[in-house]
């Protein structure tokens, strides 16, 4: 995609210095792409304790996502296999998952600053030293930050659905996004994606499918059983309350991927 002119001139909540020694507000503004995003800054209140964990743990496990170098995977997480995961909201699950499987580093990718501090709160009360959190674009992060075949697995729980059929081409599982994500994936690593959705879901059903970088785990090639490893969260919880159907997707990579 072509890069944007320098005319360019950010949003005040991309500039504005919320926490001096912590995520920054806009960490890839020099590379700003015209392009669509699949996700939409949320501005809501950060806690005195969200706070304190951002301005205490930021430095040491928070990684903003600036686009600028290529992280050594095995270094920031002392040689753990790593899962990328993909939107955490608040971080509930992501610190049971991580508390739950100590043997796997998770690194968390969002732009909700109220998550991040939770998440970090999260990590330090749990004395969890497997979660990383990193602030910005996932896109960027998957294309320029990220070695070829350095993932174990990637995870996209509940994703923005954009319902509105102008806003689908805002979805995250696209094709161009499969390919991208395939080539950060080892071969054999797990892409599970989660939905409440229904048609989102068998959007991700379809795209997955015809995606020859990925193969269903599903024999009868169709969506999977919630694995344990799964928490139910919060929001799932609403979502079943409403008379919503969750759908797991997992799919392996195959050694098909162009890096």
């Amino acid at each position: 995609m072509p890069e944007a002119t320098s005319t360019y001139v950010p949003p005040k909540w991309r500039t504005e210095p919320r926490f001096p020694d912590g995520p920054a507000p806009d960490p890839a503004g020099s590379h700003h792409e015209r392009r669509i995003r699949s996700f939409q800054p949320r501005r809501s209140r950060v806690t005195t304790g969200q706070g304190e964990a951002l301005k205490r743990l930021w430095g040491t496990w928070g990684l903003d996502i600036d686009g600028h170098d290529v992280i050594d995977l095995k270094k920031m997480f002392d040689g753990l296999p790593v899962v990328l995961e993909i939107g955490f909201g608040m971080g509930e699950a992501t610190a049971q998952m991580a508390a739950a499987d100590p043997g796997t580093g998770i690194l968390a990718a969002d732009v909700h600053t109220p998550g991040q501090g939770n998440l970090l709160a999260l990590a330090e009360r749990g004395g969890m030293t497997n979660i990383r959190v990193a602030n910005g674009d996932a896109i960027i992060l998957l294309r320029e930050m990220l070695p070829p075949d350095s993932l174990a697995g990637l995870r996209v729980y509940f994703p923005d659905p954009w319902p509105k059929a102008r806003h689908h081409k805002r979805r995250l599982i696209q094709p161009e996004f499969l390919a991208l994500a395939a080539t950060r994936m080892a071969p054999g690593a797990i892409l599970h994606c989660a939905t409440d959705w229904e048609p989102y879901a068998e959007q991700m059903l379809e795209v997955l499918t015809a995606q020859p970088e990925f193969e269903n785990t599903q024999a009868d090639g169709g969506y999977a059983p919630r694995p344990d490893f799964r928490p139910l969260t919060r929001f799932e919880g609403q979502g079943l309350d409403k008379g919503h159907v969750v759908h797991d997707l997992l799919f392996r990579r195959t050694g098909n991927a162009q890096n």
